[in-house]
């Protein structure tokens, strides 16, 4: 889920930024170190918005650059569990499939792509044996986060299934409600009604 968060934190400035101004110094600083980076609390940080206060500097002994407590703000997302995304298929490999998603990339093993016995065809594509589905690279999806791992930093492992309801391929997706808003059609009350007043009408007119 995406968050706009005021963080605190400690910012080391390179000596080359000692020219600017301190407040612009500081933010070129912070999109250098953290803008892409997964940063513990905050997940992935899409984008550093602004400088709000900087502290007094501290230069520590043997190091040449400056030390500022400062607050800012930040544009993150942080993955969590059981969250619905969106995303697009990018590779399409034995054990599943790979999904880009925002800033993230998360893995669905073959067993959860869909309610099906599932086997990788010649052309690089997912299929059901039954349902004749099939799910390739480029393909959108919508999937649910069902595991986190943040053991790398630098390398977020999600995974994710799309075997529940509503969820798998957008084109399944919306087959299923086409084919249960039909379903709703053919049963609800007003269709029966109206084929008891029609029998009720031929009746009439026999007598």
């Amino acid at each position: 889920m995406y968050y706009v968060s005021e963080v605190e934190g400690v910012v080391r400035v390179e000596p080359k930024l000692f020219g600017e101004k301190l407040d612009e110094a500081v933010l070129q600083q912070l999109k250098t170190d953290c803008e892409g980076a997964i940063i513990d609390q905050l997940g992935r940080v899409i984008v550093i918005i602004g400088v709000d206060k900087v502290g007094e500097g501290v230069v520590i002994p043997g190091d040449g650059a400056a030390y500022y407590k400062t607050y800012f703000k930040a544009i993150h997302f942080i993955p969590e569990m059981h969250e619905i995304i969106e995303g697009e298929v990018r590779e399409i490999a034995k054990f599943g499939a790979f999904i880009n998603f925002g800033p993230f990339e998360g893995m669905v093993h073959i067993s959860q792509t869909m309610n099906d016995i599932v086997s990788v065809s010649k052309q690089g594509a997912l299929l059901g044996k039954e349902s004749k589905k099939a799910l390739k690279a480029g393909d959108k999806v919508r999937a649910r986060i069902v595991a986190i791992s943040m053991k790398d930093a630098e390398n977020m492992k999600l995974g994710l299934t799309m075997r529940q309801p509503y969820l798998g391929k957008l084109e399944w997706i919306e087959e299923t409600r086409k084919k249960e808003a039909a379903l709703k059609s053919k049963s609800s009350p007003s269709s029966g009604s109206k084929a008891s007043n029609d029998k009720a009408k031929k009746a009439k007119s026999k007598k």
